[in-house]
């Protein structure tokens, strides 16, 4: 599909003004409803400012500008009602307008002035309008950028962290008389500084921090991309309030999170890497400096598992009868978009047999227990390292968790329980240790997209604006998923570089490399260039960090050094024997139906998976396969019973030779493995087969509705 970009529409902004103020913090006390699909309830964000902006005023100059000279209007909520205490006394079915009852009697204008993207909120609950235009009032306070998209943001206030029992022990007075915009701000400075040592108390006082009162709602506004949020007074990033309380709700549409179900049919709801990251799960600081920790509450039916990135292993709190709560943490500060969760009716898959060492391991090692003494330095800010404990150290398999629909079972306790203990341990002799305590898998169903996170690449997201805004080019162009060939030649890149320096140089590197930059974010080519500072200059062989960004990452098409290497490839023995079985099959080809009584019957060799991809893409390359030899080949190799790599040139060979005997197997693909058969959908409508098209739209109609929407929007494409 040649179709001319839309900058409008495929940049994606990064908005959050990172370089005055940072997130280091989120708690998030969210409720899950799967019949309106809606996620609801409130977020407390946590900021520390940044000291070079101190003297400076906010960004709200640039905001506007930034809008096309357009009036920026601040909302807040009407003071003629009660204010909102607790999203959970709301029905998640009422829309956002059963929330604006004030102001009704007054004429709405909203619509007039442009509320940025959002008619939901232009006749929303705020009918208290300020400008911010260049040399207005607004002009003098400092405009607070979150990034946010496809959510309903309901309320924002200042939360009264001075109320919390016992916080003044983070205050220079025994007792918290006079409480001032100043004193609130230090308690959430002396807060978010504690120790490592101290995570523990630290966590706890920011959930309970999170429950403490609010002490005067905050203007807000917000656009397609963005929630803008101000206090009137305050003119710097150092005046602005530390602790704010944000009350909103996803919307069914949000592109951060895809319900759907799972392979057994039941309701399940989880978080999309791409394309927008989390901004539309809640508001949030998107740009990778923004590391940050968090703490959620998420509370759903009692029939659901709760699964997220956390440190803990969690288990359900029983609430309400037919309520249960789940609560995560980290510890270790990372970025926004790493932020996941997933609900729906998992099924945790235990070993028939639990050895007590393991037991043992997760007993000695559990995170409220773990000794963090220093045993050298890291390079990150501080959080309770896991490379500063001993015991973590030599930790070869940490505990996990294995979760999937129950349809799966049988599939997860013949194979992946038995291949997960053997991974970790593989992971920890050649990287070193584990950088997290403990490890939760799932299943995730069949719609996933899988090809990760919308992350920016530092030098290539067009220019960042001294706020910290930019954008991540193409970040919003559904084709560009299905086209991220950076992913293969990164990968081929670091078998070139094992190849090059030897197994035993390049693994002794990873190791130093994992120890030395780990809890930090790092860019391409400081791994490149630690790599050639680390090995003898007789290995390098002209190796340097240009010629590898050179040859790998700008230039277009297949590099030479893998074209030397695929030729090399095909000399090796495992190939070797891909090329012989390929002739024997050429030749089953050639022979007439009816055969003579002397020829003997080829006898064809076990292939291993990969052998198999070799041998079927090989094989896509003859003009003709009649399906005497596709049949033969199916029964010949189990091919609908294979890996989805497998099965996927199973199907294109089927498409290719019109095979309509197998038409079943390009079905069960289309439906069962989505995000790989996008391409598939191509293939069959370019072959201008009436029913080859008929099996491609047949098959669209049954998956749109639970398709990822990226995916989906590429296929329309191609079918219509």
């Amino acid at each position: 599909m040649d179709i001319k970009l839309d900058p409008s529409r495929d940049d994606l902004p990064l908005m959050a003004n990172t370089s005055h103020i940072l997130v280091k913090h989120y708690v998030l006390d969210l409720d899950v409803d799967f019949e309106s699909q809606i996620i609801e309830g409130t977020i407390v964000l946590f900021f520390e400012s940044g000291n070079r902006f101190e003297k400076q005023r906010g960004s709200t100059e640039e905001t506007c500008r930034s809008e096309s000279n357009e009036a920026c209007r601040f909302r807040t909520s009407e003071p003629c009602h009660s204010p909102v205490t607790d999203t959970r006394t709301f029905s998640s079915k009422t829309g956002y307008n059963d929330f604006a009852n004030c102001g009704r009697g007054e004429k709405d204008t909203s619509s007039k002035d442009g509320n940025h993207g959002n008619p939901e909120q232009a006749s929303g609950i705020s009918s208290a309008k300020y400008r911010c235009d260049t040399g207005s009032h607004g002009s003098e306070d400092f405009l607070l950028v979150l990034d946010c998209c496809d959510l309903s943001v309901l309320k924002v206030e200042e939360v009264d962290v001075a109320a919390v029992p016992g916080i003044e022990k983070f205050t220079r007075s025994p007792r918290l008389t006079v409480v001032s915009e100043e004193l609130r701000n230090q308690i959430v400075h002396e807060l978010v500084t504690l120790p490592a040592a101290r995570w523990r108390e630290q966590l706890d006082y920011y959930a309970g921090c999170s429950q403490a009162p609010g002490c005067g709602e905050l203007l807000f506004d917000t656009d397609t991309w963005s929630l803008q949020i101000r206090k009137t007074g305050a003119q710097t990033a150092t005046d602005f309030p530390h602790a704010i309380r944000i009350w909103y709700s996803t919307k069914p549409q949000g592109r951060s999170v895809t319900w759907t179900s799972d392979q057994s049919g039941r309701p399940c709801v989880y978080t999309m890497g791409s394309p927008i990251n989390n901004r539309a799960l809640f508001p949030c600081q998107e740009p990778p400096v923004a590391m940050s920790t968090w703490q959620a509450t998420v509370r759903a039916a009692a029939s659901f598992v709760v699964l997220m990135s956390g440190e803990n292993s969690a288990k359900p709190t029983q609430l309400r009868e037919g309520y249960a709560s789940w609560h995560y943490y980290v510890t270790m500060p990372m970025p926004a978009s790493t932020f996941t969760v997933a609900v729906g009716s998992w099924t945790e898959m235990k070993p028939e047999t639990c050895l007590s060492e393991d037991l043992a391991a997760e007993r000695s090692l559990s995170p409220s227990e773990a000794d963090f003494r220093y045993v050298g330095i890291c390079g990150h800010t501080e959080y309770p390292c896991r490379f500063q404990n001993p015991s973590a150290t030599t930790q070869e398999i940490i505990p996990h968790r294995v979760f999937a629909p129950v349809c799966l079972r049988g599939a997860c306790q013949e194979t992946l329980l038995q291949l997960v203990p053997p991974c970790l341990s593989a992971a920890h002799s050649v990287l070193g240790t584990h950088p997290f305590s403990r490890l939760d898998i799932l299943i995730v169903p069949a719609n996933f997209p899988s090809l990760g996170m919308a992350r920016p690449n530092k030098e290539k997201t067009g220019h960042v604006s001294d706020s910290g805004s930019s954008v991540i080019k193409h970040g919003l162009n559904p084709e560009k998923v299905f086209m991220q060939v950076h992913y293969l030649k990164g990968y081929f890149l670091l078998r070139f570089l094992a190849q090059r320096l030897g197994d035993d140089t390049y693994f002794a590197f990873l190791r130093k490399f994992v120890h030395t930059f780990h809890g930090q974010l790092i860019l391409s080519q400081d791994f490149l260039q630690m790599l050639l500072e680390n090995i003898p200059e007789e290995k390098r062989l002209e190796l340097s960090v240009e010629n590898i960004f050179r040859d790998w990452l700008e230039s277009s098409g297949i590099p030479q050094p893998l074209q030397r290497e695929r030729q090399a490839g095909a000399e090796c023995g495992l190939a070797r024997q891909v090329s012989a079985e390929v002739e024997k099959w050429i030749r089953v080809n050639r022979r007439p139906r009816k055969r003579k009584r002397r020829e003997a019957e080829e006898v064809f060799e076990k292939l291993l998976p990969d052998q198999l991809v070799l041998l079927l893409e090989h094989l896509l390359e003859q003009k003709t396969l009649n399906p005497r030899t596709l049949q033969s080949l199916e029964r010949t190799y189990h091919l609908p019973q294979q890996d989805a790599e497998v099965r996927h040139r199973w199907c294109e060979l089927i498409v290719k030779h019109k095979y309509t005997k197998a038409y079943k197997d390009v079905e069960r693909f289309l439906q069962e493995d989505q995000a790989m058969g996008v391409y598939l959908y191509g293939e069959l409508m370019l072959s201008e087969d009436a029913r080859q098209q008929q099996v491609a739209r047949r098959c669209f109609e049954l998956t749109k509705e639970r398709m990822d929407r990226s995916s989906a929007e590429v296929v329309a494409e191609m079918l219509f």
